[in-house]
């Protein structure tokens, strides 16, 4: 399945409600295994979308993953900001010829964030919910308990990216806070196209 901007558009709004809403409970899991600030951080890229969103109406798919990376990238610290701001330029240039079906839009998201974080599945980060994600999408079989199976199982891992790494062992147990930042970002998908 294809999303058009509407419901593109419509995704991206839920998502920037999520962070909102749980600014919070990100910045506690990141004070657990991190610095404490991911909440805070997405917060400030959400409203640099919404601030975006509001001086220009993207026009299409493009304008739409584009405003949202660059305010992403502007606005979020940390490793964050140009992780989530690379995953949404990829797609930006991936759906600019053609508009792709959503699982292979979601991994050029997933590939361009295993890229820039040189990291893969396992390393106990975002691409852990991503790549799940990406896969349940092309077998169109996306839903709520496979977000729910990710988490669990990023719980369970050891980090060894990031500065949850230097944690070691102690990683073990927690959630990482991009991987739950990505499972509201999917959970808002869930609620545009269904499961």
């Amino acid at each position: 399945m294809k999303l058009e901007l509407a419901d593109a558009k419509k995704w991206i709004d839920l998502f920037i409600e999520e962070l909102k809403e749980n600014k919070s409970n990100l910045n506690e899991l990141d004070t657990a295994i991190g610095d404490g600030d991911h909440g805070t951080n997405m917060d400030r890229g959400a409203s640099a979308v919404v601030e975006s969103f509001a001086k220009k109406d993207p026009e299409n798919l493009t304008d739409l993953y584009k405003a949202t990376a660059f305010a992403m990238i502007q606005k979020v610290g940390g490793a964050s900001g140009p992780l989530y701001g690379t995953a949404f330029l990829d797609m930006s240039k991936a759906v600019k010829e053609e508009n792709l079906e959503l699982g292979e839009l979601v991994q050029v998201g997933t590939d361009g964030i295993k890229r820039r974080g040189q990291s893969d599945v396992g390393m106990k980060t975002m691409i852990d919910v991503w790549q799940p994600v990406s896969d349940a999408l092309k077998a169109e079989s996306l839903n709520q308990s496979v977000i729910d199976e990710a988490l669990s199982k990023v719980k369970g891992l050891v980090a060894t990216k990031g500065r949850a790494s230097y944690l070691e062992e102690k990683s073990k147990g927690h959630i990482d806070p991009g991987a739950q930042s990505s499972a509201y970002l999917f959970e808002s998908l869930i609620k545009v196209i269904g499961e």
